[in-house]
């Protein structure tokens, strides 16, 4: 019987395979190889389609341009070994640890720039740097309770980070639930191995939330808060609410009073005392920022500056998701840690510096520019695939605007077996492990969303490019690391309904007004906001 691997090591390329080192299985994957290799295609086909099945009955979905999608998952999951893990894992906490130093030295002292670490230009010149936001507290000083870290392997193999996501990173909801269906799909394989589980990250996430809440606050009230149903993540945002057992609000369930937020309930307003946002900074109070956002709550900022409530992630987070300030990470680690870093950058030329732009202008064609404001891929110009008259625009783009780009060379994502149609076939992939930071302690889950590009030879690997995922499996060291499954229904991303809105006073009738306003212009702005963040992650090659 033909095998699903059969002119799978063929079709390789020069990038490092996740599955196979040359025409040679690696030992991880031997149960994996055997029992797919083994089963009927019919059989695997059959399996993939339920998959399938499972996420749109489920509602695991994303949205692109306003659509609702389901999100692919493949039937081939991703192993990484214990030991590999580690230096991932210790890496990811350690960027953590520097990118929330630097945030509350750029909003506080600033050291970094007296000691000349780092240009006050390249912190000043970022759209994401919010002067308004200096100067503010935070109860335990964390900024950063979630961050998203997206890796690589090079052709070695070596993991090396791409970009740093500490504003509203995405996509954590899809481990869970890559987690729990794969695991069905595959329980003769998945009960080989000893795999470590990811079932904790709610309990983890609302006891760092928690930790956070403002002083003298026993027992919080943590919310989560989203743009609403037309946004990209909302099936996320839903999911999470649920399985940490807070509310899903939007900003026209809360409102400022008296620097207090509260929540309309059923039974009045009750005061909220922290905000797991899922809106970017702009959009989150128009006092502050935009005026014209309907998905805010107006007196936000003034009520966590009065130490009533604490904004999560941390306001201003995304000038250290800019790719100008990841160039910079490798020195902020050792400035702030006293520690060399354990995961790589990728090598990258800044525009703004006249040595570096000198000698990226004659090499455009053999290297990818990336804008550093972009997200989702938007704007990359991948060299080795550009046409003469595209190189030609991008220079001349360069030189108008030299600090909006940021030049890396073409580094072959790593491959992994990928189900498409009958056939498996080499697809790339990244990974973004995603760490909860309680203030004592910077946890990373065990493994994180692994995305792959499904089109042949693509390296973005955004599901907003028709990218999909696989499960990640990161081997346990110890049988008592090993996954428990829960087999409990997964929430579906069901649109909530607003409670019933008391009467709020002349004081707010303006944000009332909004709440009830064009419901046109909130569509457009939950939708508007995520061509602005950069949750979707960085185009990756």
């Amino acid at each position: 019987m033909a095998s699903l691997f059969d002119g799978y090591v063929d079709a390789t390329s020069e990038a490092y395979d996740e599955m196979f080192d040359g025409a040679s299985l690696r030992g991880v994957y031997a149960d994996v190889h055997e029992t797919l290799g083994t089963m009927p295609r019919e059989e695997v086909r059959a399996r993939a389609d339920s998959l399938a099945s499972s996420y749109v009955d489920q509602g695991v979905t994303f949205g692109v341009g306003g659509e609702e999608r389901p999100f692919p998952l493949d039937i081939v999951p991703r192993i990484i070994e214990a030991d590999r893990w580690r230096s991932v894992e210790t890496g990811v906490a350690q960027r953590v640890r520097a990118l929330e130093a630097f945030l509350d030295d750029v909003y506080g002292e600033g050291a970094l720039f007296r000691d000349g670490v780092m240009p006050r230009s390249v912190v000043t010149s970022s759209p994401h740097f919010h002067r308004s936001t200096a100067g503010l507290r935070y109860p335990n000083g964390v900024r950063i309770h979630v961050g998203g870290i997206d890796l690589i392997r090079d052709e070695a193999g070596d993991f090396r980070v791409l970009e740093d996501n500490v504003r509203v990173p995405s996509g954590v909801s899809y481990v869970m639930t890559n987690r729990r269906a794969l695991s069905s799909a595959l329980p003769e394989v998945f009960g080989h191995h000893t795999v470590r589980s990811v079932t904790d990250y709610p309990r983890r996430l609302v006891a760092a939330l928690r930790a956070a809440a403002p002083a003298g606050v026993a027992d919080p009230t943590v919310v989560v808060m989203t743009p609403g149903v037309f946004n990209s993540a909302y099936f996320e945002h839903a999911l999470l609410a649920r399985m940490m057992g807070v509310e899903l609000v939007e900003g026209r369930d809360l409102v400022c009073r008296a620097g207090q937020v509260l929540m309309r309930t059923t039974n009045g307003f009750e005061p909220v005392h922290v905000i797991y946002r899922r809106i970017d900074d702009d959009f989150l109070d128009p006092l502050h920022f935009r005026a014209d956002s309907v998905l805010g709550v107006p007196g936000l900022v003034n009520a966590a500056r009065a130490g009533n409530v604490t904004v999560s992630n941390g306001l201003g987070n995304g000038v250290a998701d800019d790719k100008l300030v990841y160039s910079y990470v490798p020195d902020l680690i050792r400035y702030y840690l006293s520690e060399e870093p354990v995961l790589r950058n990728v090598d990258t030329w800044r525009m703004g510096d006249a040595d570096h732009r000198e000698e990226v202008m004659d090499r455009l064609h053999e290297l990818v520019l990336k804008p550093v404001d972009g997200a989702g891929g938007a704007g990359i110009v991948i060299g080795p695939r550009a046409s003469t008259r595209e190189l030609d625009q991008l220079r001349t783009e360069v030189l108008a605007d030299p600090r909006a780009w940021i030049a890396q060379p073409v580094i072959s994502l790593s491959t992994s077996p990928t189900l498409i149609s009958r056939d498996v076939r080499p697809r790339h992939v990244d990974l973004r492990p995603f760490a909860v930071n309680s203030g004592d302690e910077v946890w990373v889950l065990p493994g994180g969303l692994t995305r792959v590009a499904l089109p042949e030879g693509e390296l973005i690997v955004n599901s907003s490019k028709g990218g999909g995922s696989k499960d990640t499996w990161v081997l346990a060291g110890s049988p008592e690391e090993r996954d428990t499954i829960e087999v409990s229904h997964v929430p579906t991303a069901e649109p909530r309904e607003a409670s019933p809105s008391p009467d709020l006073g002349p004081d707010h009738e303006d944000a009332a007004a909004a709440a009830r306003g064009d419901r046109g212009s909130q569509q457009q702005q939950q939708q508007q906001q995520q061509s602005v963040r950069p949750s979707e992650g960085s185009p990756t090659c």
